[in-house]
């Protein structure tokens, strides 16, 4: 196992894809000269040649219609859009073409793209800047979404992503590109679809994703020692499809649910994955199940305020502490 940080995981999954499939090309903003706004692709400018690792101009729909299409023909395009909240100016070509494309051609046409973008709210970046959009892509029919929350999870999601037949949304952090962590030495291939237990626990379930997956630990611990309650954790990397099988078996074991995510709360991950819950496990349930997520406000820019408007660790004891009556 190497150690390396997540951007630097990332690095390392195009270059080796890059290197393996002349077909596999990136183009995105700034991903050239200055090798990425994050550093993901610092370096490969140079190794691969502009052909390869395409700097675009500031538009979205245009380099990503312009990908998609490539795709049909069988190049393997990385495409990165330097801000999720720039993503909805790409939606048309992402969502009425790569993600429809096989159906409308009886299986003719495949649109093997992926899509990185980073989202999420970092430091007072404003409300243009802060979205969490995972729930917008994640409806979308034939268009796969995963968030790796670890440096892990980045290099071999990715990996997968590129030899995936099916257009792939990887949904990135801002606040996670300078996260450590060992990464195989040998070739991994992380799995597009699944969950993973993050933290093993037997009295109530946390579900997290991204970010909120280090919330969850954070909150465990706390409640292990504080509480002497067991939490397990479970990573829901993959968000379309969703892991039923794996939200209902840890509902089983614990009996007992919170929902934790950045985002806010309407129509969103947490929504869904309650809804599962609530159709699937509802006999499993010694307490209805607690939310966590974000305020129902555009992020605002002040830093006190920005941090009210998100929810961390603390919230996640406290749904916990209600859920268990000590609230």
């Amino acid at each position: 196992m190497a150690e390396m940080m997540y951007w630097e995981a990332i690095r390392r999954a195009h270059d080796e894809e890059m290197a393996r499939d002349p077909l596999v090309i990136c183009m995105g903003e700034d991903i050239g000269v200055a090798g990425g706004t994050y550093k993901a692709t610092k370096g490969l400018y140079e190794k691969y040649g502009p052909l390869r690792v395409m700097d675009t101009p500031i538009s979205e729909n245009g380099y990503t219609g312009l990908g998609i299409g490539a795709s049909f023909l069988g190049v393997k395009p990385i495409i990165e859009l330097m801000s999720v909240n720039f993503a909805w100016l790409a939606m048309d070509q992402m969502f009425n073409s790569a993600a429809k494309v096989r159906y409308m051609s009886g299986g003719q046409l495949e649109a093997p793209c992926v899509f990185r973008s980073a989202g999420g709210t970092a430091h007072q970046l404003g409300a243009q800047h802060s979205a969490r959009m995972e729930k917008v892509f994640m409806g979308v029919a034939g268009l796969r979404v995963v968030t790796p929350s670890n440096p892990k999870q980045a290099y071999g999601l990715l990996k997968s992503a590129v030899r995936s037949p099916d257009p792939v949304f990887i949904n990135e952090h801002e606040l996670m590109y300078n996260m450590k962590g060992e990464v195989p030495d040998e070739e991994y291939f992380h799995p597009l679809e699944g969950s993973e237990v993050t933290r093993s626990g037997t009295d109530v379930t946390l579900f997290g994703y991204n970010i909120s997956v280090h919330w969850c630990l954070k909150a465990a611990e706390i409640l292990a020692k504080q509480y002497n309650i067991s939490a397990e954790v479970v990573d829901l990397y993959a968000l379309a499809p969703l892991d039923r099988e794996g939200i209902k078996k840890a509902v089983a074991k614990t009996h007992k649910a919170v929902v934790v995510e950045e985002d806010e709360a309407p129509c969103g991950v947490g929504s869904e994955v309650m809804a599962i819950i609530n159709e699937e496990c509802f006999w499993e349930l010694d307490a209805p199940p607690v939310r966590v997520h974000a305020a129902l406000v555009p992020t605002p820019f002040n830093h006190t305020l920005e941090k009210a408007s998100i929810p961390n660790h603390e919230d996640v004891v406290k749904a916990v502490l209600k859920l268990f009556g000590k609230a």
